[in-house]
């Protein structure tokens, strides 16, 4: 299985894609890379007939996540996920585009400040939040939803399963 990721940061006002240089910017992109295979094999979700997938990932700051929250759900306030689902939209030509190319979930994108919050006030580390949050927004990105509590506690428990599998 593959699965190419696009990991961004968003710093002070201006987005900083990752250089392929840095040591770290490969460090971190790395392992979200191997976050996000592990857990695609353990949820074998069968979408793509090459078993390869792609996902954008962006760690950004409250400002720009109200903004998107506002933009596409009308709500003003920050949130600490966001998912962009690419398999709700249909593709003219997708099933044979599909046999050759991994297919494409979305983007999941996470406000580092409102994880920040969230990991000091929950006494965790971030990395455990961020691990959290990209395994939330890569379940919505696979048709996961949590309109009632029954189908939030059934994805919080997915959650859990999938940070265990990456020891978190």
């Amino acid at each position: 299985m593959t699965i190419p990721i696009q990991v961004e940061a968003f710093v002070d006002g201006c987005a900083l894609e990752q250089s392929p240089e840095s040591t770290t910017a490969k460090n971190d992109t790395q392992k979200y890379q191997t976050w996000l295979y592990a857990w695609l094999c353990a949820l074998n979700p069968e979408l793509s007939p090459i078993n390869a997938y792609e996902v954008g990932l962006r760690l950004t700051d409250d400002s720009e996540i109200q903004q998107l929250n506002t933009d596409y759900r009308q709500q003003n306030k920050p949130t600490d996920v966001l998912s962009f689902a690419a398999l709700e939209t249909a593709l003219p030509g997708a099933e044979a585009l599909h046999q050759k190319q991994p297919l494409y979930l979305g983007d999941i994108i996470i406000s580092v400040e409102t994880a920040a919050r969230q990991a000091a006030s929950a006494q965790h580390s971030l990395e455990t939040e961020l691990a959290w949050l990209a395994a939330h927004g890569l379940l919505h990105l696979l048709g996961w939803d949590h309109p009632d509590d029954d189908s939030l506690k059934t994805m919080l428990n997915k959650q859990t399963e999938l940070l265990s599998v990456i020891k978190i």
